[in-house]
Order: C-alpha cells, then sequence, then structure tokens
C-alpha cells in the first residue's frame, strides 16, 4: 500500500482510534487531537502541485478482487486534487472552528469519528479511478453525513433532516450505481481513465442514453439539484461546523466533481450539455429566489448554497459545448470550465466563512431567526467586517473573488447563446435569462443577510442570550477564509495557475487551457449585466418588505417539501396494506406463495426454454432403495393425516432417518452420520418443545384449502422431479466433485474430503455462515439483557411507589 492510500485512508483509521482516547483522556478538548490529521493531509497533497502543473498525474493501485476488477485504485490529476486540497483544508479549518463551538458535554468522540468517515468518504470519492471503489465511498459519504446531520439527535428536526438526506441520496447512489454498471458493459473496465480512452466506443453504444440518465440523476441527487433539492435545507439542522463542512467543499460538490470528471465520456450527447446546464440554471434561479424569504439565518445560506451548486454545475454543462468545436472557437467555450472550477473554489471561501459566522451569531445569541436579531454591529465588529467581506463577495461585489467568477459566469452563459449548434444560438437565451435573475437574487439575499443581523434595531429583550462578539479561537476559522476572499480576488493567478488550469485541463481533457481572470475587462456584455443585476438588486432589497411576505404565503402544495411529505406520510400505509394481503401471519399462506411462484416460473421456463431428458445412464433402482423410498412415503403421507402432534414429530423423524439410510446406499457415511446428528437433535428438540407446540387444527381446513394443498404438493414434486432429471441429462460441464477429488489431499493436506470442502474450499462460505450464528447469538442476548434490565427498573419504580404510599 502507498503513501497515497494511507492519506485516503488516514481518517478512517483515526476514526477508531479517536472515540478510545476521548473515553479515557477528557481534560482537553478531543478537537485538538483531531485537527493534526488534515493539516497533514493538506500539506501532504500540496506536494503534488508542482506535478499536476506540468501536467503529469500519479497513480497507484492495490489488487483488492481482481477477479470482478474492483482494485483500489488511486489517481491524483488536477482535477482530484483541487478536491482534495479543499477537503481537507477546509476540514483544517472547521475542525478548529468546532474546538470552540462544541463544549466538553457533547459526545465528542461520535462527533470526530463521524466527521473522519466522512473525510476519508470524500477522499476516496476524489481520487478514485475504479468507479466500484468510487461507489464505495459514495455510499460512505451517504452513510457518514447522516450520521453527522442527527448528531443532535435529541432534536426531531435533526432526526427529520438527516432521514431526508439519506433517503434520496441513496436513491441517487442506486441510479449511479446503474450508471456505472452500464459503462462496464460498454467497455469491459472498471477505470474511469481506462473507460474515456473508449470514448468512441461508449458513444456508439445503444446504452450511451441510459448511463448518462443514470449518471446526471446520481450527481443531481448529491449535489442538490433541483428537483432534488430538498433534503439540503432540512440538512441544516446539523451543528454549524457540520454545516460548514458538509455544505461548502465537500458533499455537496460530489455530484460537481463527479459531472467534471465524466464530461469526457458524455460530452458529446445534446442531452448531456442541455440537462446538467439547464437544469443548474434552474437551480441557482430557484435557490437564491428561495433565500429571499427565509427567516432562517441557516435557512438562507441553504437556498444560497443551492443556488451557488447550480451555478457551477451550469457553467460545467456550458463547457461541454468546447467537444464540438476546435481551435479559438472551442476556447471561448472552454472558459466555462476555468469559471466553473474558479468558483467552487471562491465558494467554499465565502461560504465556509459564512456558515462559521452564522454559527457565532447563533453561539452568542441563542437564536438564528432574523425577526429576533439585528443592531448587533457595534457588539460584534469582527463579525460584522467578516460578513461584509463574504457576504459582498456571494453578491458579486469587486473587489472579492466571488466577483470574478460571477463575471467569468456571466461571460460564459453570454458566449454559448452564439453555439450554432443544438438549438444554443436560439433556446439558448434562456440561459443569460436564468443566469441574470438568479445573481439578481443573489444580491438581494446577501445584502439580506448583512442587514438582518448587524443593522437595523437591536433587540435585547427577544434575544435568549445577551450578545457578545465571538471568542478568538472561534474567529481564527472565519478571518483566515475571509482573508483568502481579498486575496483571491486581488491576487486570482495565485489559485489560477496552480490550481485553476490543471483542474479544467483534467475535465476539458487538453493540455491547451491556461486560466486568467482580472478585475478589470473592459466594457463588457458581462459588465452591463453586473450593473444591471446591481441596480435591480439594491430595488428589491429596498422594496423587500412589499414583496417578501407575499412570498411567504405561497400554497404549501406547491412546493416539493409537501409532496415528500405527503409520500412519507402515505406511503407506509400503503405498503403496509399491501403487505398485508400477503402478510396474513398465517405460514401455510407463505408457503403458497412462495411455493406457487416457483412453480410457475419453473413450468413457464420450460415452456419457452428448450431442453432435454436423457435417461440412457440411469442406474437401476435396487430393492433396499424401492423399500426405503416406500418407507419415506407411508411416513410423509401419515404426517398429512396424523391426529396426533406426537405421532407427527416420529413420521418426520421416520423420514429424516430414511435419508440417512440412503447416504449410506450410495457410499456417503460422513453424510449419513451427519444427517443421524442433525436428524437426533431435531427430533430430541420437538420432543422437550412439545408441551408448547399448538395443536393440530387442520381439521377446521376448507375443501378449497385442502385442493390447493395438494395442487401445491403435486406442482412442488413434478418441479423438483424435472430440474432433477433435466440437470442429470444436461451435463455441460466437468462435475467440481472431481476437483475436490484430485486436491483433496495436495491443496488442503486434509483426509476428510467433506471436512476439507467445508473447512478449506469454501470456508469463505463457512465463516459468514458462523459469522450470522454469532450476530444472530448477541442480537439474542442483547434482547435477553433489555428485558431483564427493564423488569429490575419496574421492580424499583413499584418499590418507590409502595414506599411513598
Amino acid at each position: 500500500m502507498s503513501w497515497l492510500h494511507l492519506a485516503v485512508l488516514l481518517p478512517l483509521i483515526f476514526s477508531i482510534l479517536i472515540p478510545t482516547l476521548y473515553r479515557f483522556y477528557k481534560r482537553i478538548h478531543l478537537g485538538w487531537f483531531v485537527l493534526p490529521i488534515p493539516v497533514v493531509l493538506f500539506i501532504y497533497f500540496l506536494s503534488y502541485i508542482k506535478l499536476t502543473m506540468s501536467g503529469h498525474y500519479t497513480e497507484q493501485s492495490v489488487s483488492w478482487m481482481p477477479q470482478i476488477g474492483m482494485n483500489f485504485d488511486v489517481y491524483v490529476d488536477g482535477l482530484g486534487l483541487l478536491f482534495a486540497l479543499l477537503i481537507t483544508g477546509i476540514g483544517s479549518l472547521v475542525v478548529l472552528y468546532s474546538i470552540s463551538y462544541l463544549n466538553q458535554e457533547e459526545q465528542l468522540g461520535h462527533f470526530y469519528c463521524y466527521l473522519l468517515i466522512f473525510m476519508s468518504a470524500m477522499l476516496g470519492v476524489v481520487l478514485s479511478d475504479n468507479l466500484l471503489i468510487l461507489y464505495l465511498f459514495w455510499e460512505l459519504t451517504s452513510f457518514s453525513s447522516f450520521l453527522l446531520i442527527s448528531f443532535w439527535r435529541h432534536k426531531e428536526k435533526s432526526l427529520y433532516g438527516a432521514m431526508k438526506s439519506m433517503m434520496i441520496t441513496v436513491l441517487g447512489g442506486l441510479s449511479l450505481l446503474g450508471g456505472f454498471i452500464l459503462l462496464y458493459i460498454a467497455t469491459g473496465s472498471w477505470r474511469i481513465r481506462e473507460i474515456i480512452s473508449q470514448v468512441d466506443l461508449i458513444q456508439t453504444s445503444p446504452i450511451f442514453i441510459l448511463a448518462m440518465i443514470f449518471v446526471i440523476i446520481g450527481a443531481m441527487t448529491k449535489s442538490a439539484q433541483f428537483p432534488f433539492y430538498i433534503w439540503l435545507p432540512d440538512a441544516m439542522e446539523a451543528p454549524t461546523p457540520v454545516s460548514a463542512y458538509l455544505h461548502s467543499a465537500t458533499m455537496v460538490k460530489a455530484g460537481i466533481y463527479l459531472v467534471a470528471r465524466l464530461t469526457p465520456i458524455f460530452a458529446i450527447s445534446e442531452g448531456w450539455i442541455w440537462t446538467v446546464a439547464l437544469f443548474g440554471l434552474i437551480t441557482l434561479f430557484w435557490g437564491s429566489f428561495n433565500a429571499t424569504k427565509q427567516l432562517d439565518l441557516k435557512g438562507i445560506l441553504a437556498f444560497s448554497t443551492v443556488s451557488q451548486l447550480g451555478m457551477i454545475m451550469s457553467m460545467l454543462g456550458i463547457g461541454a459545448v468546447s467537444y464540438h468545436f476546435e481551435g479559438s472557437e472551442s476556447q471561448l467555450y472552454v472558459a466555462a470550465y476555468t469559471a466553473a472550477i474558479f468558483h467552487l473554489i471562491n465558494h467554499a471561501s465565502f461560504k465556509g466563512a459564512l456558515f462559521m459566522i452564522t454559527g457565532a451569531v447563533d453561539h452568542a445569541t441563542g437564536t438564528r431567526d432574523i425577526k429576533k436579531l439585528g443592531g448587533l454591529m457595534t457588539i460584534m465588529p469582527i463579525s460584522f467586517t467578516l460578513s461584509i467581506i463574504t457576504a459582498l463577495s456571494m453578491a458579486g461585489v469587486p473587489p472579492f473573488n466571488g466577483f470574478l467568477s460571477k463575471e467569468a459566469f456571466l461571460e460564459s452563459v453570454i458566449e454559448v447563446t452564439h453555439a450554432h449548434i443544438f438549438s444554443l444560438n436560439t433556446l439558448g437565451i434562456l440561459f443569460p435569462i436564468l443566469g441574470i435573475v438568479g445573481s439578481i437574487f443573489t444580491f438581494v439575499y446577501s445584502l439580506k443577510f448583512i442587514y438582518e443581523i448587524f443593522l437595523g434595531d437591536y433587540q435585547p429583550d427577544v434575544l435568549p442570550n445577551k450578545a457578545h462578539e465571538a471568542s478568538a479561537l472561534m474567529n481564527i476559522s472565519p478571518i483566515i477564509l475571509s482573508l483568502l476572499v481579498i486575496v483571491i480576488g486581488l491576487f486570482p493567478s495565485l489559485v489560477a495557475a496552480p490550481l485553476v488550469t490543471p483542474a479544467a485541463r483534467a475535465i476539458a481533457n487538453s493540455n491547451s487551457i491556461h486560466a486568467e481572470f482580472h478585475l478589470w475587462h473592459g466594457i463588457t456584455p458581462a459588465l452591463l449585466s453586473t450593473i444591471v443585476i446591481y441596480i435591480i438588486g439594491a430595488l428589491l432589497f429596498f422594496t423587500s418588505k412589499h414583496w417578501v411576505g407575499a412570498l411567504r404565503k405561497m400554497p404549501e402544495y406547491l412546493t416539493l417539501n409537501y409532496w415528500y411529505n405527503q409520500t412519507g406520510r402515505y406511503s407506509p400505509y400503503y405498503a403496509t396494506q399491501i403487505t398485508r394481503t400477503y402478510m396474513t401471519g398465517y405460514n401455510r399462506n407463505n408457503l403458497v406463495i412462495i411455493f406457487f411462484t416457483m412453480i410457475l416460473l419453473t413450468f413457464v421456463t420450460l415452456l419457452f426454454a428448450p431442453f432435454s431428458i436423457n435417461l440412457e445412464n440411469v442406474s437401476p433402482v435396487r430393492t433396499y432403495e424401492a423399500i426405503s423410498v416406500i418407507t419415506i412415503s407411508i411416513a410423509a403421507v401419515m404426517i398429512v393425516f396424523a391426529r396426533s402432534r406426537l405421532f407427527s414429530i416420529i413420521m418426520l423423524s421416520a423420514v429424516g432417518y430414511s435419508m440417512a439410510i440412503f447416504f449410506i446406499f450410495f457410499n456417503a457415511p460422513d453424510l449419513a452420520l451427519t444427517q443421524f446428528v442433525v436428524e437426533t437433535i431435531s427430533t430430541a428438540l420437538f420432543l422437550l418443545c412439545f408441551y408448547h407446540l399448538p395443536n393440530i387444527s387442520r381439521y377446521n381446513e376448507s375443501v378449497k384449502d385442502k385442493v390447493g394443498n395438494i395442487v401445491i404438493s403435486v406442482g412442488v414434486g413434478l418441479v423438483v422431479i424435472a430440474l432433477g432429471l433435466i440437470a442429470y441429462g444436461n451435463r455441460h460441464f466437468t462435475s467440481i466433485s472431481e476437483f475436490y477429488k484430485k486436491h483433496v489431499y495436495d491443496l488442503a493436506e486434509g483426509k476428510n474430503m467433506v471436512n476439507v470442502i467445508l473447512v478449506d474450499f469454501r470456508g469463505t462460505d463457512t465463516l459468514f455462515e458462523s459469522a450470522v450464528l454469532g450476530i444472530a447469538g448477541m442480537g439474542i442476548y442483547t434482547l435477553i439483557k433489555l428485558r431483564a434490565k427493564h423488569k429490575n427498573g419496574y421492580e424499583r419504580v413499584e418499590k418507590i411507589e409502595q414506599t411513598e404510599k
């Protein structure tokens, strides 16, 4: 295993150690022990910048399951490195922030364990070159984010938000898995770079469009694109460090990473360009529009995150147009990739800071309700200053970094209307319209964020806590991010060459890209659009009292949340009703359904599939074998007509012992001995439980039930006979028993073939069977302990009540 593999797994390894450390050492905040992990990883990944700037990459592979192509392949290029630096860099600042945000009374061992698992999962997603491994880490992000969002599990809203995020992202993950499988079917490889190298083969495959749809759905659910965005606002019930980490730089960016990584495969498709770009712009508009009417600070940031993610996604869709042109004309649309990557960095900086400022305000005042906030400018001057910098950057105001990427975005949506393909020069007018309108509302909610917290009237009487400035430790992380907002805005070349250019080259699959950003581009359509955004946005902000109230009166049934909740409310009812039609609690019905399905599928298959029965080499039936068959038949029939439970047990044992005699006839003494032991134990258990067995009540069965029993019994018998005869007469391969006979001594060094098969050749199967028994045993033991605990609790309560009386 290489250092690169270790870097991916390091947080996961420490996630096992951290809870143990917390249990035995609580004098120092656990965050100080966790902080070195992301810091060390950030420094380690910085060492790859020189490599990716030169246009090279590095890869490492560990063979895991080579038979199915599932190997731990990691790959660092410009795109993967950018995300790795965001994950570890923002992760370091989040851990530092959490030290002051979470007190020692919280379950810190659990919190940092979940956080480290999530960090490792995200690193695995962005650095994996194997689709199966990528999917494994992808689902691990959903699982760990569920744990983080529901960290305050005593809050009903936290559990609701965690469950909603899990449901939507996991369903999207299943869609993604379907897309990955289709890509494998088309190419025969799970490695992303090998798949990209066979792009011509994929694009001519009949499953190309289906694979593209599945991948888009998976990416859109994770990155909260319309209409799947509804999980993200409810996920804000998590602690603020979680929100700052998941929703500014990591989890919600996973879908964006996937679209960027797989763009070389799907960019040739008109459907990819229109779907990714148009849904991204719709998400931009819808998210910014809804952010203006929120009363909760985190609600504003949640919908602003949805909006900004839509902006980045749309630029990736527009950039795909470059794959249809060459030379200078292609460079016009490649600029959308550099804009997307640049805004990805900028969004992580200003949005991470805004979440931390919101957490500081909530920590200091005890509320996030904007109706109670206001006038905190003089009380929290540091937070106010940081909010001015980061919120104006989000609004796209110079000289902050958000202005540069917003200008690049506007240039992209305007430029794409000149492309003479896929009706972009006609219907493409929707792109700049949605982009400009969405940016107007972005300007409005950014100003609203500043005004509602720090300006206006101070209301100390309605605040749960006395307002005060956040601690110095709590302010360090947002100060660092705010400085990045300023520095990148003034000197964009600091990130353009080392980060943006290599990442954009990986998306465009070209080394001819050079990212450049400038505060002044002259009088351009993008600048004129920006002026329009500022003017209309300011007018809407100053008149917001006259129109925001109307937005809040929107009927609930017009929202996607309403239909999600209705589905969650009624689907269990209908599912229960459907389940009750076949799960009646009566074992006979269950067996009828199982056996009838088996009979139906078998005979339908035999009806349409060719088969043959060859009885040439069938051995003759010997007299004692016939006697054993007659004995088994008589015993089985007697069970059906038995009126005594004891007599049924004896007849059932007769069937089992007669089968053991067959094994003796066929020279299998080990199997016979095993059958004798099992049958003896089963009979003994039946007799031990005889007193508790229910009375036989088959006398109440109707004629319909009896006829049904006969039909099912005869049908099952015929199916087994047919399958046995077909299998005997159609042997296409040498029996595996020959392999066991040949290698039982030299490979396993054993003398008992049955034991060798169970322990060596089928050792994994036996291991898992034992594991299942062990897990079941632990579950039974736990239930018994809980029952005893509750019983003791009830006894104590009764004694207390008697004492009081």
